[in-house]
């Protein structure tokens, strides 16, 4: 029984890191433009398939991931910079059109690359499991949740150490005041959509040998990459991670103790469950108008 509940907490956290990571290139965005990207989901993908495509090309792995990265990174800029940018007197809603246009797009220029069918990355480090009180925990879940917790102590220290940082921080305040101040806040926002691209290839790349990837596995990924961050708040990056983990862990019980059938079904569940009680999610922030 105790081997049992593991298993699925083990499954739970892993998978949530990733969403946790997904969240996170939500929260970006979102504060640096209050737009919602839904092309975050093919940032993960291009990181995962760009990563099999050049290892199977004879690259070794470090180097594969490293150009993966820097390609999912090119193509945030060039999101922002020829579909965002060209529109930055548009309201919220069309932005948002924009980027899900852009999402099917970079879809089927994968599909035509690397076709439909599963791709497979190898773990690693081993292939042996790891035995922990009779449940079994692949070694690559250790990476997926270690890369994830560097991944958000580096987002703290790029914020709160950094010019860049502060200058993004500083324009999703509040735009106006940053240019005045002499932000350059387009300039701001492609940085925003470069890391949050890089932060959704870097999940995509270390999920891979658990997963595997296709050129489709950016819609279901970013959806619930999107449940996490309205369950913990957008805006919010401790949110992100916590709505994350939770959806994680919740999808991995209902799967194992009811039916797999439900688990997707489980997540939009919640999001509904806590946006009716809690609109601004778990630790969105309260806003006072004055009227």
């Amino acid at each position: 029984m105790l081997a049992e509940f593991l298993q699925y907490l083990f499954t739970g956290i892993t998978i949530g890191a990733t969403y946790a990571l997904i969240a996170l290139g939500f929260t970006l965005i979102y504060n640096a433009s209050h737009v919602i990207n839904f092309a975050q989901g093919e940032f993960l993908m291009i990181g995962g398939m760009a990563t099999v495509s050049l290892t199977a090309m004879g690259v070794p792995m470090v180097f594969a991931v490293v150009l993966a990265v820097i390609l999912a990174g090119v193509l945030g800029i060039a999101l922002q910079r020829f579909a965002i940018a060209p529109a930055k007197q548009a309201d919220v809603v069309t932005l948002i059109i924009i980027t899900i246009g852009a999402s099917i797009f970079i879809r089927g220029i994968a599909q035509m690359v690397w076709g439909k069918q599963y791709h497979v990355m190898q773990n690693f480090s081993t292939n042996e499991p790891i035995q922990v009180f009779g449940a079994v925990l692949n070694s690559q879940s250790l990476w997926v949740l270690g890369v994830g917790a560097v991944m958000v102590v580096a987002l703290v220290l790029f914020f709160t150490k950094t010019l860049i940082g502060k200058a993004i921080l500083a324009t999703s305040m509040n735009k106006e005041a940053a240019r005045l101040v002499g932000i350059r806040t387009q300039m701001v926002l492609m940085l925003a959509f470069m890391v949050s691209a890089l932060l959704g290839s870097v999940a995509g790349i270390v999920v891979a040998p658990i997963t595997f990837t296709s050129y489709d596995i950016g819609i279901i990924l970013g959806l619930k990459g999107f449940v996490a961050a309205a369950i913990g708040g957008l805006g919010s990056g401790v949110g992100a991670v916590v709505g994350g983990l939770t959806l994680g862990i919740v999808e991995a019980m209902t799967a194992g103790y009811i039916s797999s059938d439900y688990k997707d079904a489980v997540a939009f569940s919640m999001i509904l469950l806590v946006l009716f009680f809690m609109p601004r999610g778990l630790f969105g922030a309260k806003v006072v108008e004055r009227v």
